[in-house]
């Protein structure tokens, strides 16, 4: 969303702090985070090391490039840690994975140049969100059965509860005059959710490529929701 609108005003939050400090390190310095790239190698032992790294005693410019590194040659480039934080998905097998595109880094910096980024729960767009602002929310996805949970971008998982708050938030903004809209997995608990919330109108359903599945047959399109709340 904020890359195809491009605006010249944004705030970027999210709960995961790799995400968000690789997003700094974009935008502040991101020379340093190409040289700090260009000394990572396609190889499982290298691959093994640098996952065993404690983020949190590096460098934010190093910090950021583990970052990118693990999710360039990771597994289907997931991002998934256990409940101590620790990045736990394995080597990819890739062949040639391009860990570096420069070209890309300086003009994702450029856009970010302007864009306030920060690590806040979703909770927190209350505190700066006004009359007419755009709000958009892409939280981890309800799971559409039981086998398929996977919410665990950060150690905290995002449970049914969460989900729930969100809806709530997402009236909030509704009742103060913001246009939000909503992204999610399209199960029933996510429709009745919206729906006991009074937003059955602004429930579209739309088809999503999914590559990412254990299972072959659980790859190809998926069903997924946008809730619109100026189509209510």
């Amino acid at each position: 969303m904020f890359f195809h609108l491009t605006p010249s005003q944004a705030f970027l939050s999210d709960m995961n702090e790799e995400l968000i400090n690789a997003y700094l390190q974009v935008k502040d310095d991101v020379e340093g985070l190409i040289y700090a790239l260009k000394s990572h190698v396609n190889d499982k032992d290298y691959f093994c090391r640098i996952r065993g790294l404690n983020p949190k005693e590096l460098s934010p410019v190093q910090r950021a490039s583990r970052f990118i590194y693990l999710n360039k040659t990771c597994f289907n480039g997931l991002h998934r840690v256990n409940r101590s934080g620790q990045f736990n998905v394995p080597f990819g097998k890739y062949k040639n994975p391009k860990i570096l595109d420069a070209d890309n880094l300086r003009s994702v910096s450029k856009i970010l140049s302007t864009t306030n980024i920060q690590v806040r729960n979703f909770e927190n767009v209350l505190d700066v969100a006004k009359p007419g602002d755009l709000v958009y929310f892409d939280p981890p996805y309800h799971p559409t059965n039981e086998k398929s949970y996977f919410t665990e971008y950060t150690s905290v998982p995002f449970d049914k509860q969460q989900q729930e708050l969100l809806g709530s938030v997402f009236r909030e903004l509704d009742q103060r005059g913001c246009l939000v809209m909503l992204s999610n997995s399209y199960t029933p608990f996510i429709i009745n959710l919206f729906t006991q919330l009074g937003y059955h109108k602004a429930l579209v359903e739309v088809k999503a490529k999914r590559a990412i599945n254990c299972k072959g047959n659980g790859r190809g399109q998926v069903s997924e929701v946008l809730v619109c709340n100026w189509l209510k």
